[in-house]
């Protein structure tokens, strides 16, 4: 588990490469989905944080003009606040993202891990610690940045959603995808995975640091916004951090049975 290669942060404790033991578990082949979430809430009512608070980040790419109505987040201007925003309207309301009609196939975004919570509680399943899903993303290799190998695009091949052109101006979308692809989307891993690198961030059961104090909640996988020019966190050793209240157009999560 960990990495301590050029590509790794070492400010967000990605090493150094240690032995970790988890106990046998079962684990999503994808995150889940935009239907399967939809039964969930169909089924209890539940009404997410993003619904509550009443507005989600949305990137600003989705929302083109209208991106200009929307306070930016000051760190990452390239996010805004916006009202509306949640689970069923990923772009706001009246953007081309105003509608999941089309997404179903999609990972769930706008879901905080408190949600997540809710969904595993009535699901009977679990998040997965950093360490099963680490674990589960590497796929059986072992020491590799990706779940098939060293090569970012081996032979030219896009193997995930990630951002490509300037970011956050231009994304060529070579891969295939401008935001969100279906869950089972490019070769699974050698587990029988789908994106566990790239699409969505994933959220996990562990703490960030919580021996320094830090208790917000790890993500990982990176996103379809990911960028070697930003953030190389498209790996399956690296580690982001988001409170857990927290929501986005580029979060999502996928469950676990058993490991305890």
């Amino acid at each position: 588990m960990g990495s301590d290669d050029p590509w790794a942060y070492p400010q967000d404790r990605e090493g150094p490469p240690r032995q970790v033991q988890v106990a046998p578990f079962e684990i999503g082949a994808t995150t889940v989905t935009v239907a399967e979430f939809a039964r969930f809430v169909n089924a209890t009512g539940y009404e997410t944080d993003a619904e509550r608070f009443g507005d989600s980040l949305v990137f600003a790419g989705v929302l083109g003009a209208d991106a200009e109505r929307w306070p930016r987040v000051a760190a990452t201007p390239w996010w805004c606040v916006v009202a509306g925003a949640d689970w069923r309207h990923p772009g706001g309301r009246g953007t081309a993202l105003s509608s999941v009609a089309d997404l179903t196939d999609h990972p769930v975004t706008h879901v905080s891990r408190r949600d997540a919570q809710v969904y595993c509680r009535w699901s009977g399943t679990d998040l997965p610690s950093e360490a099963q899903w680490e674990y589960a993303a590497r796929g059986g290799l072992t020491g590799q940045p990706f779940p098939w190998g060293a090569e970012l695009t081996p032979g030219g091949e896009h193997r995930m959603n990630v951002w490509q052109g300037t970011f956050p101006e231009e994304n060529t979308a070579e891969d295939g995808w401008l935001w969100t692809a279906p869950a089972r989307s490019y070769p699974p891993n050698g587990y029988g995975l789908f994106n566990t690198t790239g699409n969505v961030w994933e959220w996990t059961a562990s703490g960030f640091d919580p021996d320094s104090g830090d208790d917000r909640a790890v993500m990982r996988g990176g996103s379809y916004l990911c960028h070697e020019s930003y953030c190389r966190r498209y790996r399956v050793s690296a580690r982001s951090a988001a409170t857990e209240d927290t929501s986005s157009g580029h979060i999502g999560f996928r469950v676990i049975r058993g490991g305890a």
